[in-house]
């Protein structure tokens, strides 16, 4: 994804006081239907969140996303809450416990996600578990249903030390997020599950350590070439020889269950870099993988470009919205 701060120094003040709590025991605001919190079952259709939009403050109402059900506020940086996160602080508890209401009534979950573009925590020396607790104590602070955690420091992945900070900083936020209250995904680019790129194992090593902590996996399969993952076959199928073995099925095959692989794609041609492909062919390569067995969803970067027309599309051929 791509991180577009709006509100730096609001954002270094919520992070002080994210720290402040960081020692403590945080407990959830509001009304006790908040605490009531369980893991959704595929498919997952997940939209992110990271665009301003002028009058428009918080998620939008449940009727502009019929046909998601998760729906994720950027960022929690390590800076703290930015963008559509910090709009999420400035509501009042009462606001929050209507609109969270509002959501849980439709079935959508609402959750934030973390670092993006911008944060390079493991090239940076953040400590993984201390971090881990910031975040978690926002979460629990401000009653969001879990996180996702949009990992992407590439050097940290190419050099090896990306895995162990991974696995650490998962185990340490399940301590505080538990399974079964919260949900915890991650977002990887799609090349990081090849078996033989990376010296540290890549997702692959993540997943045999804490896959079972992860509930699934916003797969970004974008931005990693004009012509990588542009095709139902080099989806579903076979990747290129450039990433080996990440098309959706090669990465099942290689040990991650297939309703925790969630096919990312961007919502324009302005999303993203590389990696489009049109709302009906996409309906199209996932009508094929469902038919193999798979049921893990979609995911799209990003709303308000992604709305009910564009996942209404997708779903036309597996999952009717």
């Amino acid at each position: 994804m791509f991180a577009t701060p709006l509100r730096r120094f609001f954002g270094l003040v919520t992070f002080y006081l994210v720290l402040q709590m960081s020692s403590v025991t945080a407990i959830p605001y509001g009304v006790r239907a908040l605490e009531a919190r369980a893991t959704q079952a595929a498919p997952h259709f997940v939209a992110y969140a990271d665009k301003y939009q002028s009058g428009v403050t918080g998620p939008p109402a449940v009727s502009a996303i019929k046909g998601f059900n998760v729906f994720l506020l950027s960022f929690w940086l390590v800076e703290g809450a930015w963008d559509k996160a910090y709009e999420w602080t400035t509501l009042s508890a009462t606001d929050r416990a209507s609109i969270k209401s509002q959501y849980a009534a439709a079935g959508i979950k609402l959750m934030v996600f973390a670092f993006g573009s911008t944060d390079v925590p493991t090239t940076s020396n953040y400590n993984p578990t201390t971090l881990a607790n910031s975040l978690s104590s926002w979460v629990i602070q401000y009653g969001l249903d879990g996180v996702d955690i949009d990992y992407e420091d590439f050097n940290a992945m190419d050099g090896g030390s990306a895995e162990a900070w991974l696995i650490t900083f998962t185990t340490a936020l399940r301590k505080q997020l538990p399974v079964g209250q919260y949900i915890v995904t991650h977002a990887p680019v799609a090349p990081w599950f090849t078996p033989s790129s990376y010296p540290g194992g890549g997702y692959l090593k993540v997943h045999s350590a804490v896959g079972n902590l992860i509930d699934w996996y916003n797969i970004q399969f974008y931005n990693q070439g004009a012509s990588e993952y542009t095709t139902c076959s080099g989806l579903i199928t076979a990747s290129s020889s450039t990433w080996p073995q990440t098309a959706l099925l090669q990465i099942a095959a290689n040990g991650v269950p297939m309703e925790k692989l969630v096919i990312g794609k961007p919502a324009t041609t302005g999303d993203a870099n590389n990696g489009y492909i049109a709302p009906s062919t996409l309906a199209t390569c996932v009508q094929q993988a469902k038919n193999k067995g798979w049921t893990g969803g979609v995911m799209t970067w990003q709303y308000p470009d992604a709305g009910t027309a564009w996942i209404t599309t997708v779903r036309s051929l597996s999952w009717p919205v």
